[in-house]
């Protein structure tokens, strides 16, 4: 006889056949790192994009270039507006619009991140783990 699962919910979360409208006047935005990324902004849309697990929209601002870099985590983007750029170490740059896709791998995968001149950035990010950004070095480098 199969035994079904009793869940708790707590008061903040919603019964689960309800849905959650997020309207985008109503996101909140908040700087990424205003020091070592200015003027790149994040609205969580569920999880904590410093903590864990997450969903979230990034924005750039037009002309952002990210020199080098890895990621802790997979990261699976869409974007939503404006021309996202990536140069994978030793590959050519490559070019996404409006409705692309990207599964960025994390650990050992080296690039750079950059939004075209035109127009901000905004795309959609999900991940298993917490966002984090390390400068690729010479040392990191694979050998």
């Amino acid at each position: 006889m199969p035994v079904e699962a009793q869940v708790t919910r707590t008061a903040e979360e919603p019964p689960e056949d309800v849905p959650i409208a997020m309207p985008a006047a109503e996101l909140e935005w908040t700087d990424l790192d205003p020091t070592g990324a200015p003027g790149v902004m994040v609205a969580d849309l569920w999880g904590d994009h410093g903590t864990g697990a997450f969903g979230a929209f990034f924005r750039l601002p037009a002309g952002f270039a990210a020199p080098l870099h890895t990621h802790t985590h997979d990261m699976k983007l869409v974007i939503v507006s404006g021309t996202y750029l990536q140069g994978p170490e030793g590959l050519p740059e490559f070019r996404l619009g409006p409705g692309s896709y990207l599964l960025q791998p994390g650990g050992s995968y080296r690039h750079t991140t950059s939004c075209d001149q035109a127009s901000e950035c905004l795309f959609f990010v999900e991940s298993d783990g917490a966002f984090d950004l390390h400068p690729a070095t010479d040392e990191s480098a694979p050998n």
